[in-house]
């Protein structure tokens, strides 16, 4: 009769049975590829005062002035006082945003007011010497919100309650501000 030779059991009979294979340290290069890493030294006092300081940031550089862009703003402003606008803020978002150089803000009393005064902007700089016009508008049907869009100055004209619940004014908080009376 032969003798079967023993072999060791397998991991299915390990664990039926309760035995276990002795632990095996893990070398390095395994230690690596799971991820464990060792804690990183702390810096002594004397290598953080040896250690060199980030230097500042360069400020950014000032954005280029458009005195055309200014001045349209500020026409577009006055245009909406003649029609009785409040609270109308020029923002100088120079540098800010890629789409206009200024933002005028500016509120109506009623849905009607803010669609009178976005139609006063229009005709009257229609009627320059050099006529202006909007490269797109938004909202007047409603008169809630109306957008007018002139390249480097954009224009929102709002109903008091919708400019609060809105509040574009806070969103560029940090934008330069001039406030027209």
């Amino acid at each position: 009769m032969a003798t079967k030779k023993k072999t060791p059991a397998s991991k299915k009979a390990k664990a039926k049975t309760g035995t276990r294979a002795p632990a095996r340290k893990k070398t390095a290069a395994k230690k690596a590829k799971s991820g464990v890493r060792p804690p990183p030294r702390k810096k002594t006092a004397a290598a953080r005062k040896k250690a060199p300081k980030a230097a500042a940031p360069p400020p950014p550089p000032k954005p280029a002035d458009n005195p055309k862009a200014r001045e349209l703003a500020r026409r577009i402003g006055n245009l909406l006082l003649d029609k009785k606008a409040t609270d109308v803020v020029i923002l100088d978002m120079r540098g800010m945003t890629s789409y206009a150089d200024y933002i005028v803000i500016a509120s109506g009393e009623s849905d009607r007011q803010v669609s009178a005064m976005a139609e006063n902007v229009q005709v009257q700089l229609k009627q320059e010497q050099q006529p202006l016009r909007p490269i797109s508008t938004e909202g007047l049907e409603t008169g809630q919100w109306v957008l007018l869009d002139y390249d480097d100055v954009v224009a929102h004209l709002f109903n008091g309650e919708v400019r609060a619940f809105y509040d574009l004014d806070g969103l560029w908080a940090d934008a330069p501000r001039e406030k027209l009376a």
